[in-house]
């Protein structure tokens, strides 16, 4: 179905970079595991088996050469919310759930949705889920003693408020020395991964100095196994699978729309071009395999991506040398990670949580005061204060109903009275203008989107403004660059309305629009004579019709419209109006 190109012109002279992407990448990728399966709700080993089996798949099925996959940060409040409902076993049948629908999305080509969504939506949840997880780690770094985790934000920031009395000195002290080596060591040591060294530096500290006075992974969760779990199929039946569609469905939107964020980014950072589609297939797979080992939801990982990139990969060989980096560390050192400090954990976190906050662009939308800056906002509180589904749905919402207000209001219906000026900026006198118009022939400009947000405003702004019946009404359409049902029901109204004492004439309708009148019969209804490329020659053709029906000299009938228009000028007038009416036309067809 798809051709990679992934591998286009690879040699083995690539090879070394890769290698080296892979092993460093790989490296970072081992606190960060345990760290997001911890924050999550399960153990840390799970994110272990993670960055293994779904980083070793979504680069070898996706559709980015730079893709580095595996758990996120994005999906901690997602994933610990579900474990606190539904349990860990039935995460992991949400998971495959999840991996289900993203590969059906990529077969089906929806990869290209993910430029739907408006930014201050994907900027506001995204800098909600920092502010979830920053927080979430507070517990661990000051070392607190009989915190109960919820899914509320709140009631997380009543537990730490409560328990404050049973702060830990040596886990802050554990902790700060992490934080700092982080912050630190890219001055020192800038192609070594800070977490890493950060975790090192600090389980040493605390096991040498203060053992048994701070709680550690062991403590906390017994010694993680040295090798992958064994193949697992979960009991599914179909009162299981309605249990969990929506979290499933969560997890899967949120882990495309993650995936294809980090795309594009790694895509801006090389010079190339990704498939999404291809990339939702990758991913689609990975979390169907992952969870068969016991592996939490996973997704395209932006710190890692651009970290395998600044460390010079070529292909997506990096993300697999990556996956078998951590495999390797799991087999040899797995026992080793027992001693690791749960407050080492919490920095490397909140280190996390700030780069993803992304608080410049958050700042810059909201100094511009604006419709996006209240979606955002919203979006922002929604996903703190309630939960990450119930923010997008109202960020989504919001943007569409605001983005049909904006394009409702740049709809323009306007009366169209020629500005008949001179060169010499002279208006000859008996020329149309705002207190001389033609009872005959009424014109109006149409411009912007005629849809259901603005259908409405232009048949009233029609029907209002002419108090009189003229026999010909032309509508000018040339910018008019769309039109819905709704549109062409009112253009029907206004047309049957017109049509009973006249016709309607149209100009520079465009090729949508008129696609839209023809298959609703609109456009026969009108009839194709009524249809003209320019204005100059609908105006000419007007005339012509008014010259048939003998009222140039308002003996039929225009005389007493003259006077209800413009008091007892009488048949001159009218004769001058209609003049003027036509020069314009030569001029518009000139």
């Amino acid at each position: 179905m798809f051709t990679d190109k992934r591998f286009h012109q690879y040699s083995l002279s690539s090879l070394p970079q890769d290698l080296v992407s892979g092993l460093i990448v790989g490296v970072i990728a081992i606190p960060l595991g345990m760290a997001f399966a911890i924050a999550s709700g399960v153990k840390p080993e799970y994110g272990i088996y993670t960055t293994i089996v779904a980083g070793i798949l979504i680069s070898l099925f996706g559709g980015s050469k730079y893709q580095i996959g595996g758990p996120t940060g994005a999906f901690i409040p997602i994933l610990f919310g579900i474990v606190m409902t539904y349990g860990y076993e039935n995460l992991l049948i949400a998971g495959f759930m999840a991996g289900v629908i993203l590969l059906f999305m990529g077969i089906f080509r929806l990869g290209s949705l993910i430029k739907y969504i408006p930014r201050p939506v994907t900027i506001g949840f995204t800098a909600g889920i920092a502010v979830t997880i920053f927080t979430g780690q507070i517990a661990s770094f000051l070392g607190l003693e009989g915190i109960k985790r919820h899914e509320e934000f709140i009631k997380n920031i009543q537990e730490i408020i409560i328990n404050l009395n049973t702060t830990n000195f040596y886990s802050i002290l554990t902790a700060a020395i992490c934080l700092g080596t982080i912050i630190i060591s890219p001055k020192i040591a800038p192609k070594v991964p800070g977490p890493l060294i950060g975790l090192i530096v600090s389980t040493l500290v605390a096991t040498i100095l203060f053992p048994q006075h701070v709680a550690t992974i062991g403590t906390a969760y017994g010694q993680i196994p040295s090798t992958l779990p064994k193949l697992h199929i979960p009991e599914v039946n179909m009162e299981i699978i309605m249990k969990l569609i929506k979290p499933a469905f969560v997890i899967a939107m949120l882990g495309g729309i993650e995936s294809l964020l980090s795309a594009v980014v790694a895509d801006g950072m090389t010079n190339s071009r990704h498939n999404s589609n291809k990339e939702l297939v990758g991913q689609g797979i990975a979390n169907m395999v992952t969870p068969l080992f016991g592996g939490i939801p996973a997704t395209g990982a932006l710190a890692r991506t651009a970290t395998n990139i600044k460390n010079g990969a070529v292909s997506p060989l990096s993300g697999i040398i990556h996956g078998v980096v951590v495999l390797l560390v799991l087999v040899f050192f797995a026992r080793y990670a027992s001693f690791i400090p749960l407050a080492s954990m919490a920095p490397i976190l909140m280190v996390v949580a700030w780069n993803m906050s992304e608080r410049k662009v958050f700042a810059h939308i909201l100094k511009t005061k604006s419709t996006d800056a209240l979606v955002l906002v919203v979006t922002f509180l929604l996903t703190v204060f309630v939960n990450l589904t119930t923010a997008v749905q109202v960020g989504l919402v919001m943007s569409a109903i605001l983005f049909v207000k904006r394009m409702s209001d740049i709809m323009i219906t306007a009366k169209a009275l020629p500005n008949y000026e001179t060169k010499r900026k002279k208006v000859e006198t008996g020329m149309v203008s705002d207190t001389h118009d033609c009872p005959q022939i009424s014109i109006f400009n149409i411009e912007g989107p005629l849809f259901f947000g603005a259908a409405l405003t232009f048949e009233e702004t029609i029907m209002s403004t002419i108090n009189y019946k003229p026999k010909i009404l032309l509508l000018r359409m040339g910018r008019v660059p769309f039109m819905d049902t709704t549109g062409e029901a009112n253009l029907t109204r206004i047309v049957h309305h017109f049509s009973k004492n006249g016709i309607v004439i149209i100009s520079g309708l465009n090729p949508q629009p008129e696609a839209v009148l023809k298959k609703t019969g609109l456009y026969e209804t009108i009839g194709e004579e009524h249809f003209f490329t320019h204005t100059g020659e609908a105006i000419q053709f007007a005339l012509e019709q008014i010259n048939k029906n003998k009222c140039l000299g308002c003996k039929h009938f225009a005389f007493n419209e003259c006077r209800v228009l413009s008091g007892s000028e009488g048949a001159e007038s009218s004769k001058q109006r209609i003049r003027a009416l036509s020069n314009d036309a030569k001029e518009l067809m000139n």
